[in-house]
């Protein structure tokens, strides 16, 4: 059976400062589509009301209308399209239209499903879906959008059949339905009858496609959602037998690399000693494509050695010459003037400048993908977060038409921006075609920080006025090179608008993807009288990407970075300024929060101190408490092939996120997203020059290791009044960052303008770039415990 919400049009309109817009009705319309088995399905098409045309000029456009409501809306017309399926053995299933990367979207949507089904969670399969093209809108994983935009179309489509199932026991059993309950995928009846949701999901199945209606249960009912679970697959995940796509067996497909070019983006103008590679042990075929020179052999170790071995001539890519120091002239050429408004003359100006290196956006799992492309066919499997545009975009590349390509998404090892490009899909679809066999595609750890996706280099500046003790403007306007939003809504038309030269971009997309996505996301979170932040992006020759919390990160490091310089010019505790100016209840209530469980205030050695900061986005509210030690013994720390420096002893993390589905899962995202904002200040970034990135691998890009992890942490997760989920993927990172920055100027009593900071540092000897990957090592065993 297969069930599918319609939300209505009878919702008012919120209150500017009500909740925020959502499907919080508990009637709906939907569908039991006709065939053999029970299908469900939700229509939530016509769901939000519409919105007024003025905006109040005091809260900022998020706070109105942001991210999660853009993609939420998008994601609307196509909800019925989305089934749940109860079968003969009594389980439920789900292909999510979304992918996994570690988040726990399918233990948290398996938990919804069981929810509103009143199905046991174990007995709910949910698997990801294969590239749809007809959801159009609504096969986009980012902006810590899954649950928000699927709790709703999930919950009445599960509900729709639960009351198929109930009609169905009630025939069977000559009660009217309301005198039938559920529990654990059993119907009962009055008298003790007992009916399996397997022996009656045949008998609930139509054999048309027909509308009903269901009412939705009430939060208070709730056993199942709110509850702490674990990830249905973590066990797997850490005994080694979780599958990601290299571990797939897809026949023929044999392990496969490319040679890549010395300098960013440079492309290969022949290879001159193929007949010498292909005379190597394992090797099976060479091809040279836009990106490198392509070698399939038995093994990867063979692949390398191959690599190693090429005598490649290359042409040079578009950033040749350029280092950190010319990439941050020109940014700095292109920042907008601050312009003050009108002040009392006896204001103060605070103001401050602040640099952010590029920084790497790799996951744990190494860019990957498995091809198989055939004269009019071809099949991909690759962790995806926008399946609809990889499909699009292959098919393009191969001079197919779409429906020619089926594009598996597989449960991804992280992804944090990477997997919102298609990279090594598309690559690997083109070196199948171009050698005329299946490959088994994998970029070398080297690859990654040197032609992969970065976040880009920004500068933030920020003037703010003070009078008698008030803040009356603030000011903040970002200047970085240009972040990549190619993949748009995962579709190939906002793609294009995105890819637009900028002037055509501006008429068809008003102000611009960048822009846009600038503007929906970024809360100040402070009364600070007149407020405004805004972005200016230039230069387009970098592999960038939407890195995980994207804009946040550095905008909410440079501002409360400010704010500390704002109390303490008021003569104000950091604490009592933030809880005096802060707009929102949540925003102060996560504060109070952290202030009380991390002892805010005590007493600290010399060299160590406190750092606190806010974050509001995605509809909820984060406060993080960290302390510092910056003491010489802990600073000059001696760990192997390791950046040492400061060490953050302690961290305390409070999160309103609304409706939490799944109160453990949430806890892990903050502590996944903690160690991001970690490394942001304190150590990861790549240093460009002449041309190219110098780190490569992560033992020479430090991201955060266990070494610097804080030892304690604590993550509070507070209650919500909220009827729907706030967005959490991403919700962690920016305060985390910001609290480190806010730490270690109160401990070394210098304000640090650069990040992170210790980018001046390159302790590492860079590995070769011609050839392009190093050998491989065989002295492992050394370093095991």
């Amino acid at each position: 059976m297969t069930a599918s919400p319609d939300a209505g049009t009878n919702q008012p309109p919120p209150a500017a400062d009500g909740p925020a817009p959502g499907v919080a009705r508990r009637s709906f319309l939907g569908y039991v589509i006709g065939g053999t088995t029970l299908v469900a399905a939700a229509d939530l098409a016509m769901a939000r009301p519409a919105r007024a045309a003025a905006v109040p000029s005091l809260p900022q456009v998020p706070e109105l209308y942001d991210l999660e409501d853009l993609q939420s809306d998008a994601a609307l017309p196509t909800s019925q399209l989305i089934t749940i399926e109860v079968h003969e053995d009594g389980t439920a299933s789900f292909a999510l239209p979304r992918m996994e990367v570690g988040q726990g979207i399918t233990t948290s949507t398996a938990m919804i499903i069981a929810e509103e089904l009143d199905l046991p969670v174990d007995k709910v399969r949910v698997s990801l879906a294969p590239a749809r093209p007809e959801l159009v809108f609504n096969q986009l994983t980012g902006g810590s959008n899954s649950t928000v935009s699927t709790y709703t179309p999930i919950r009445v489509a599960a509900a729709i059949a639960r009351g198929a199932l109930l009609e169905a026991a009630a025939l069977q059993l000559g009660y009217a339905v309301e005198r039938l309950t559920s529990k654990d995928g059993v119907v009962l009846g009055p008298g003790g009858e007992a009916l399996s949701y397997g022996a009656l999901a045949g008998a609930a199945a139509s054999p048309t496609t027909k509308q009903v209606d269901v009412q939705l249960k009430e939060p208070g009912q709730f056993t199942r959602i709110g509850r702490a679970r674990n990830r249905d697959d973590a066990r797997l995940a850490v005994t080694g037998q979780k599958e990601f796509t290299l571990d797939l067996e897809v026949p023929g497909a044999l392990p496969t690399m490319l040679c890549r070019p010395p300098t960013l983006n440079g492309s290969p103008k022949k290879l001159r000693n193929t007949k010498k590679i292909l005379r190597m042990p394992g090797v099976k075929n060479v091809a040279v494509v836009d990106t490198g020179v392509a070698v399939r052999a038995k093994t990867f170790g063979q692949c390398i050695d191959a690599i190693r071995a090429m005598d490649v001539v290359w042409n040079p890519g578009p950033v040749e010459g350029e280092s950190d120091q010319t990439i941050m002239a020109r940014l700095k050429k292109a920042e907008l003037p601050l312009a003050v408004p009108a002040v009392p003359l006896l204001a103060e100006t605070v103001e401050e400048r602040f640099e952010f290196m590029f920084r790497s956006s790799a996951a744990l799992e190494p860019n990957c993908a498995i091809a198989d492309v055939r004269a009019d066919s071809a099949e991909i499997w690759a962790g995806l977060k926008v399946p609809i545009l990889a499909q699009q975009n292959i098919a393009q590349e191969l001079g197919m038409s779409q429906d020619q390509v089926q594009v598996n998404v597989i449960t991804g090892g992280g992804s944090f921006g990477h997997k919102l490009f298609s990279d090594a899909a598309i690559e690997a679809a083109k070196v199948s075609q171009a050698m005329g066999k299946p490959v088994k595609l994998m970029w070398h750890r080297a690859d990654e920080p040197r032609q992969g996706r970065l976040h880009p280099m920004v500068t933030s500046r920020i003037r703010a006025t003070v009078l008698a003790g008030e803040v009356l403007t603030f000011e903040q306007r970002n200047t970085s090179v240009v972040t990549d939003f190619s993949h748009g809504l995962g579709e190939i038309i906002t793609s294009t608008i995105d890819e637009a030269p900028t002037e055509v971009g501006r008429r068809l997309g008003g102000m611009g993807f960048s822009q846009t996505i600038f503007t929906l996301t970024q809360e100040l979170g402070y009364n600070f009288g007149a407020v405004t932040q805004l972005l200016n992006e230039t230069d387009d020759r970098f592999n960038t990407g939407s890195m995980r919390n994207i804009y946040s990160p550095d905008t909410r490091v440079a501002v409360e970075l400010v704010v500390d310089r704002l109390a303490a010019k008021v003569g104000l505790d950091p604490l009592e300024f933030r809880l005096k100016h802060a707009k929102s209840p949540k925003v102060r209530k996560a504060l109070e929060k952290v202030a009380e469980e991390g002892d805010w205030g005590r007493k600290m050695p010399q060299g160590m101190a406190q750092g606190i900061s806010i974050h509001q986005e995605y509809k909820g509210a984060t406060a993080c408490l960290v302390e510092i030690d910056v003491r010489p013994e802990t600073v000059n720390r001696t760990i192997r092939n390791a950046v040492t420096g400061p060490r953050v002893t302690r961290a305390t993390f409070a999160v309103d996120a609304g409706l939490v589905i799944n109160p453990r899962g949430l806890q892990a995202q903050m502590m996944g997203g903690f160690s991001d904002g970690l490394a942001l200040t304190l150590t990861s970034s790549v240093h460009l020059r002449d041309g190219h990135f110098i780190e490569a691998s992560w033992d020479n890009y430090y991201y955060t290791r266990q070494w610097n992890i804080p030892p304690r942490f604590d993550c509070f997760v507070l209650p919500s009044d909220d009827q729907l989920p706030g967005g959490a993927g991403e919700a962690g990172v920016a305060a985390s960052a910001a609290a480190v920055a806010c730490a270690y100027t109160r401990a070394t009593g210098t304000m640090p303008t650069r990040f992170p900071i210790n980018h001046g540092r390159v302790t590492f000897k860079p590995k070769s770039f011609v050839p392009s990957v190093p050998k491989s090592p065989t002295n492992g065993l050394k370093f095991t415990y």
